[in-house]
This record gives C-alpha cells, structure tokens and sequence, in this order.
C-alpha cells in the first residue's frame, strides 16, 4: 500500500494552477526536481541567513547587503529560529514534520516567538520579484504556529522581498483560527478527491509551453 499524500502549500499550488501537471510532479514523478538557478540563488541566500540566525555566523559578502533586514527581524523581542519544521495531523494536532501520521508540512524562514506578549511573527525571505505576492503562504505559516504553540494570541507575518527592501504583511489572530483551517481543508479536500479518483484534468494557461509534462494534450509541443 503506497503512502498516503502528504500536503504543503507549494503542493496546493501547483494542484491549484494545474491538476495534470500536479498528478505528473507530485504523485507519479515523473519529472526530478532540476534546481534552476534563480532557484540555487535563493537557496543560497537562505542558508547564509539561517546560518546566521540560528548559529551566529556571519552573514557572507556577497549577501552583507541583506544584513539592515536580517537585524531588523532579529530586532523584533523573543526567540528566533531559522528554518522552522512543522507538521499537523489530519485532526489538526501538531506533529513533527516526519511522523507517520503528518498530513500537512511546512517550513518557515524564520520564527520569532515572544512568550510574554504571546505574539509570534513569521517571516519568508523572498529572493524573487514582488510583482505578485502571494499572502495566502502565509495564512499557512500562521495555521502552523497557532497549532504548535497553543499559547499565542496573534501572529504576524510578512513577505519579505530582499532584492526590492519589500514588506508585505498579515496579521492573523487566534480568533480566526477556526474559520481559516476550514478554508485550508476545502483546498486540501480538492486534492484528495483527486487522488481518490485518478482524476486530473489539465489546466491550460500561458505557462504550458514551460511545463515538463509534454505528453499532455495540452502541452504546445504535444
């Protein structure tokens, strides 16, 4: 018996942008991932930041540019931790991002908990352009405190673009908890009828021509 599908974001967003594409990728992986290298540039920019969050060391010189923002998230009152995993069960308990029984995993860039305030802020360095943002990462982000830290109130969160000293912000409190994990299940909810029912019908747009998945008929090339 093959294992049961476990959720991200990055995951419903592919689903959402095109269910073939996502059944070639994700279920039946076909396609390896290939790390491009804007891909390899932002890899590389987060590991120099979490690297200097988490273990204090410092930041290299040719990202020193990013150092006034790193600061200024470091600022903020509380702990902070780079690269934080969480893992939540389909009945939303928190779990670590491998247990058996994980249906939804995450990572964030960086986490800053003030257990006094109880307030929390999420962050997601963003190396990309900031033409369109996408705040619904960060509703996920959020969900996954609120799960694993039953004392916070209220999180903040925010994109943060490097290459444009961009921020883009959300506030969720604990109030709209509830309301927002029904909202993730319906997402979620669509994959999994899915999958029960092998059926992923392709979703044309601009971007087929740049889709691996040229046996789709409605890949350009097809």
């Amino acid at each position: 018996m093959s294992k049961p599908y476990v959720h991200s974001y990055s995951g419903l967003k592919e689903f959402e942008n095109c269910p073939r594409k996502f059944q070639a990728t994700k279920i039946l992986k076909l396609y390896p991932y290939e790390e491009s290298e804007p891909a390899r540039y932002g890899n590389e920019v987060h590991k120099a930041l979490e690297d200097h969050i988490n273990d204090r060391t410092p930041i290299p010189e040719k990202h020193a540019r990013f150092t006034p923002v790193v600061q200024a998230v470091l600022n903020k009152t509380g702990r902070h931790v780079a690269e934080m995993e969480f893992g939540v069960t389909r009945d939303l308990q928190p779990c670590g991002f491998f247990a058996k029984d994980v249906w939804l995993r995450g990572k964030a860039d960086v986490v800053t908990l003030d257990d006094d305030d109880l307030k929390a802020w999420v962050w997601d360095w963003k190396t990309g352009k900031n033409k369109y943002p996408d705040l619904d990462q960060m509703i996920f982000m959020s969900l996954f405190v609120f799960t694993h830290y039953s004392h916070i109130r209220q999180v903040n969160s925010g994109l943060l673009f490097l290459l444009y000293n961009d921020l883009r912000k959300k506030r969720m409190v604990r109030d709209d908890v509830e309301s927002a994990w029904w909202k993730v299940r319906e997402r979620l909810g669509r994959i999994e009828a899915a999958i029960a029912s092998e059926q992923f019908p392709p979703k044309p747009g601009p971007l087929c021509g740049w889709c691996p998945h040229k046996a789709c008929e409605q890949h350009p090339r097809h």
